[in-house]
């Protein structure tokens, strides 16, 4: 890292969640929450029966089989995937740029990390050249790779890796022997559902793949938190599986009752949820073209979103008029948008990114409203654009950007 001041603020100590929905919790996953209030027995770890056989009808449905004894459950998807990581073994190889919350697991238990470059085409996915070299590099200086982490929808960039790239990378983490996590946790918020091919690894390569998935991504809030994993069915998945339940038992990381009752409830998808994943996944969709739109005008880059409730943003471009604001690398571009939009900027340094690429990923949650009325009313709006409080706040974003591009414009010597 090129400047030290902002070291105490490193993704291991300020790790930025997933872009919440900032919808109010739905009532039947409130009433099962609150069923199982009273429960005195708590889930085993791994996930009671219940929740297994909710998520192996959930995979079932997607074309994953999967029966109870190649599921298991957490209370988070970070602690969910260091009992992962943990029963792999090995160094972690990582796409640049990935989830904030991924490398934190691996340097906990003293893992080399390692971050491949993405392909141009999109995140989520490293370039399945860089990755073959960066397996030679580190074996040759004597590491042990034997973890890939991708995502088939990907947070920060917001969008999905064409079937024929992934399966390049695929391959080649078969051929070297890497095991695969595949984080699907944003798969069920496509943007275009009918229009975007989206494939999981584990249809590619059966007995090297897992599938990992943050609920709080499709189905539940941020305060009922719960992760599943599905593990490939054979002798060595059940092993890994076992291996796992190891380490959620060693670290005492069991699902509180609600919170599993929430997570099966969500996982079986009626009427209720469905709904209402349809339909918010439809108002982000807007919201996000909204903001990429804005985020174009002033001449910086976004690739297009194609999932989940986000987008990420690259004001390269801008960097003459945002330098002239003491604004030199991903951190300080962090302090400055935070403070003028008035929501969460996180840099992209917080995913992996070079700190110096001023890169930033931004939530479309903040443009719903401020209280739940508000945020009901984006949600059942035929043209959710065309509220007063939702233009508002893009008017708004939109204006700190134009602020930006005429202190670049100011900023560029003339040619």
């Amino acid at each position: 890292m090129r400047r030290t001041e902002h070291e105490g603020r490193g993704p291991l100590r300020y790790g930025p969640p997933p872009p919440e929905a900032g919808l109010p919790v739905l009532p039947g996953i409130a009433a099962a929450a609150a069923r199982a209030a009273g429960h005195a027995r708590g889930e085993p770890p791994g996930g009671g029966p219940g929740l297994l056989a909710a998520a192996g009808g959930y995979w079932d449905r997607r074309g994953l089989p999967a029966g109870p004894g190649h599921v298991a459950a957490a209370p988070s998807a970070p602690a969910l995937l260091l009992a992962l990581t943990a029963a792999v073994g090995g160094d972690v190889l990582l796409p640049r740029p990935c989830p904030a919350w991924w490398a934190p697991q691996a340097r906990l238990l003293g893992r080399g990390v390692y971050h491949v470059p993405i392909p141009a085409e999109s995140g989520g996915v490293p370039d399945p050249y860089a990755l073959l070299e960066t397996v030679r590099r580190v074996r040759a200086e004597g590491g042990d790779p034997r973890l890939l982490l991708l995502g088939v929808a990907d947070d920060p960039t917001a969008t999905v890796p064409p079937p024929e790239v992934l399966h390049e990378a695929v391959e080649a983490a078969a051929g070297e022997r890497l095991h695969v996590v595949s984080d699907e946790t944003w798969r069920d918020t496509l943007h275009r559902p009918r229009a975007t091919v989206l494939v999981s690894p584990a249809e590619m390569d059966h007995g090297r793949v897992t599938v990992l998935s943050d609920l709080t991504g499709a189905f539940l809030p941020p305060a009922l938190p719960a992760a599943v994993a599905r593990f490939p069915a054979d002798a060595a998945g059940a092993a890994l599986r076992a291996r796992t339940l190891d380490v959620l038992t060693a670290l005492g990381a069991c699902l509180g009752a609600p919170a599993a009752a929430a997570a099966a409830y969500a996982l079986g998808e009626p009427d209720d949820v469905a709904g209402r994943l349809t339909a918010a996944v439809r108002l982000h969709a807007s919201l996000a073209a909204a903001a990429r739109h804005a985020v174009l005008a002033v001449g910086a880059l976004a690739r297009p979103p194609m999932a989940g409730r986000h987008l990420y943003a690259d004001l390269g471009p801008l960097g003459p008029g945002l330098a002239a604001r003491g604004v030199r690398d991903a951190q300080d571009l962090e302090d400055h948008l935070g403070e003028r939009l008035g929501m969460p900027a996180p840099g992209g340094h917080r995913f992996g990114d070079d700190i110096d690429a001023l890169r930033v990923r931004l939530s479309t949650a903040p443009f719903l409203g401020s209280t739940p009325g508000e945020r009901l009313a984006a949600l059942d709006a035929p043209e959710p654009l065309g509220l007063p409080h939702v233009g508002r706040a893009l008017t708004r974003f939109g204006s700190v950007f134009d602020d930006l591009r005429a202190e670049s414009g100011r900023s560029t010597p003339p040619r």
